[in-house]
């Protein structure tokens, strides 16, 4: 009899300022891309249960914390305004760092790359943001990186950072073809009917 795999966990971090889209365009992706929630438990996670303000004062209620958290099997960090912020939270980033050990993949979107840098977990990679925070990304890289610019995403193999905003749905959906086929993620952007870009 084969073996049912669980569904894999995907956590996306959300904060105070998150971009909307960067967290909400890679929910819908793997929601999408995993016949609505089989092969993907998607949920948003944060620092405390309070409710959280996007950019335009968008409410969220987190589902879960950090305290609490399922062991996310892919983990998001998006970015905003908040980012800036967040970069230095260093109970966030000790959580981060610890998830990320755990995890199959690590994905950020935006200036979640900011964070991903003080999290020390990009040394020696390809990496990139929204190209309006490229020169941010430069001050806080580490200098064995290689930041790439005019890019939806770049996959290092378990970190995969994409640009700005909408890039976070192409990389997403990327995430779901490398896990689940190229048809699968044609399906997802089908069903989202979104003009899905299919190389970096």
């Amino acid at each position: 009899m084969e073996q049912v795999r669980p569904p894999r966990n995907v956590a996306i971090l959300i904060y105070e300022q998150v971009e909307v889209l960067d967290f909400a365009g890679p929910f819908e992706a793997f929601i999408c891309g995993s016949s609505r929630g089989t092969e993907f438990n998607v949920f948003t996670v944060a620092e405390n249960s309070d409710p959280i303000l996007a950019v335009g004062n968008l409410s969220i209620n987190p589902s879960y914390t950090i305290h609490n958290c399922p062991r996310p099997d892919l983990l998001i960090i998006p970015g905003g305004f908040g980012s800036r912020r967040e970069m230095n939270n260093e109970p966030l980033l000790n959580w981060i760092r610890m998830a990320s050990t755990q995890a199959e993949l690590v994905l950020s979107v935006c200036t979640g790359a900011l964070i991903l840098a003080k999290a020390n977990l990009l040394d020696g990679l390809r990496i990139t943001t929204n190209r309006s925070a490229i020169g941010e990304l430069e001050k806080v890289a580490p200098e064995s990186s290689s930041i790439v610019k005019d890019v939806r995403y770049v996959d290092n193999g378990k970190i995969i950072l994409s640009a700005g905003v909408s890039a976070g749905i192409d990389m997403s959906l990327y995430v779901v073809s490398k896990l689940l086929g190229v048809e699968r993620a044609l399906e997802a952007a089908r069903i989202m009917e979104y003009d899905y870009y299919t190389g970096e």
